[in-house]
């Protein structure tokens, strides 16, 4: 009997979850290699073996760039797939054809594809249970493989050279900006990081680099020279300028390899307008590859393009932004284009983070500028506790008054509006769990909850 939606989430779960797990010591490796997925996928008849793969990396910026590439894809008329983590709302959203979520019944019915495979690799002695990732994984490639799609983009979960998605021979592979973020697993500093996420770099594989550091961009030509793999880089191969900014999007040039495109981007933020050239660069290149994607395709995928909870306005007087800026460099970018797009008086911060991320140096970004904070927290259990954000923004000289503490994020969001004036913004950030739930509460989405994972004290 085929399982129902609930039914298949609970399996999920009962699955090791890296996700929601927190590195017991530094640089302890969960992962020691792709042969556990690769013989999961082996028994499902090696359903990741396609054309048309856009494969993309990174520490800020992948998910939106990945989002670009799978709508100037199907603008160009190509039946599309894209896999994506971690979802805002439901699972379903992890996997999308054709640019929606799958539905709950087609979700049930992958989720029980790919289990009695899972089970055979769980009982083989050189492999073993998949993780909710790998799983999800798998279950991505299958709905691909049974639709046919000409064309996907893979997101890689974490790092590159390790992740469950870095089984796929892309037609090209992308590397968004690289900053320090999971260091516990990938590496203390720029050059270490960048080097685990250039292992998605292949064999004589167009590879498209976001703007990076140096140190970044010194590892990342080291794989490509090695795996003799062609570079584009965006900020000298490919450029972008924003004519025009407000809260209702930005005017946006792109000089590209084969064209000049000009278009009116949805999306918020100077980083942002590095995402969409990246993402022309992705599809010049599956052009050259042979892939009937023109200039109309390009301008007309980046102009409907939707990612929601990066820079996202939910409301007016006061404005209302939410963004999952996770780390300090995130954080830091998104501050310095907050008053370009989104002028205001004064800063009403709602801030939540997980406590394995550089939560000190994001608090010290944010309490620069400041006037009022709130601080909350997820349900997801690697959520730090308000009371312990609240003293970090103490410490950093904002006072007791103008500090609030919820454990709620609805009611963190509805404080800090009521306590905003008119012409003040409203940031939601720290988090993209944070971001989720601020996004429920405003838009009155059902929020899809596991209360056997909450943390005690919101259990």
């Amino acid at each position: 009997m085929p399982t129902s939606y609930e039914e298949s989430v609970a399996r999920l779960l009962g699955l090791v979850d890296h996700e929601r797990s927190v590195p017991a010591q530094p640089r302890q490796k969960r992962i020691y290699d792709l042969r556990n997925v690769e013989r999961l996928l082996e028994r499902m008849g090696n359903p990741h073996r396609r054309r048309g793969v856009v494969h993309v990396a990174g520490t800020k910026g992948k998910g939106s760039t990945a989002a670009m590439v799978e709508s100037i894809a199907r603008a160009a008329g190509y039946a599309t797939g894209f896999y994506s983590s971690p979802h805002l709302h439901s699972f379903c959203e992890r996997i999308r054809r054709n640019g929606e979520p799958v539905s709950r019944e087609r979700f049930a019915h992958l989720t029980d594809a790919v289990w009695p495979h899972h089970l055979d690799n769980a009982a083989d002695p050189e492999a073993g249970p998949a993780s909710l990732f790998e799983y999800m994984t798998a279950m991505g490639f299958q709905c691909f493989a049974e639709d046919s799609v000409d064309v996907s983009a893979i997101e890689v979960g974490l790092g590159g050279r390790l992740d469950a998605t870095n089984v796929v021979t892309p037609e090209v592979s992308v590397i968004t900006p690289v900053s320090l973020d999971h260091m516990a697993i990938l590496g203390d500093t720029i050059g270490e990081i960048a080097a685990d996420k250039a292992g998605i770099i292949k064999h004589e594989t167009p590879v498209v680099v976001g703007p990076q550091f140096s140190e970044a961009m010194d590892a990342i030509d080291r794989a490509a020279t090695e795996q003799s793999a062609p570079v584009i880089r965006v900020g000298d191969d490919i450029t972008w300028r924003v004519e025009k900014a407000s809260a209702d999007g930005q005017l946006l040039e792109i000089r590209g390899r084969r064209d000049t495109y000009r278009m009116r981007l949805p999306l918020l933020g100077d980083f942002q307008g590095a995402n969409a050239a990246t993402a022309t660069g992705a599809a010049e290149a599956l052009a050259d590859a042979g892939y009937s994607i023109d200039r109309h395709a390009i301008v007309a995928g980046l102009e409907t393009v939707q990612w929601p909870g990066r820079m996202e306005v939910l409301g007016r007087e006061p404005t209302l932004v939410v963004d999952g800026a996770h780390n300090d460099h995130s954080v830091a970018t998104l501050l310095a284009t907050l008053d370009s797009y989104v002028p205001h008086r004064n800063l009403v911060v709602v801030a939540g983070f997980s406590r394995d991320k550089r939560v000190d140096a994001m608090v010290e970004l944010l309490a620069a500028r400041a006037h009022r904070v709130i601080a909350t927290r997820s349900r997801h259990p690697r959520s730090m506790r308000p009371e312990e954000i609240a003293e970090q923004f103490r410490a950093r000289g904002i006072p007791a008054e103008r500090i609030g503490i919820t454990a709620h994020t609805g009611d963190a969001v509805s404080g800090a509006r009521a306590s905003a004036n008119d012409d003040d913004l409203v940031l939601v950030t720290g988090s993209l769990f944070v971001v989720a739930e601020a996004r429920e509460a405003v838009l009155g989405i059902e929020p899809e909850t596991y209360p056997d994972l909450l943390p005690p004290d919101l259990r």
